[in-house]
């Protein structure tokens, strides 16, 4: 059964930078796609990023394509979110997200495995 355990989430003052980490197991799917989601207190849940088995390919999100950046480790177990120069709108609980499924490399809601999610606070 497949597993997404998110870590590295807590409070950090705003222009700062954090990173999270999405720890996979029971994962043994050939093509894939995982993704990073975050969602605020009555705001839907938004995309952030993902990653695909497709030459690595990669996408970020307009909103934090230049402060976020996506990757994954060479063993493809963990999944990375490093976070630059946040701001106080970034605060919102971060989820991973993962799906078997090939298909354009975007974050999408319905991807099949899901974390429990990570607490990030940016205090101005």
């Amino acid at each position: 059964q497949v597993q997404l355990v998110e870590s590295g989430g807590g409070s950090v003052q705003a222009g700062g930078s954090l990173s999270l980490s999405c720890a996979a197991s029971g994962w043994s799917y050939d093509r894939y796609c995982m993704g990073w989601f975050r969602q605020a207190p009555g705001k839907a849940r938004e995309g952030i990023a993902s990653i695909c088995t497709a030459r690595g390919t990669t996408y970020v999100a307009a909103s934090v394509k230049d402060r976020f950046t996506i990757s994954q480790d060479n063993a493809k177990t963990t999944l990375y979110l490093q976070m630059t120069s946040l701001k106080s709108e970034d605060t919102a609980t971060y989820y991973c997200a993962a799906d078997p499924r090939v298909r354009v490399c975007r974050p999408q809601a319905d991807f099949r495995y899901w974390g429990q999610g990570t607490q990030v606070t940016v205090s101005s």
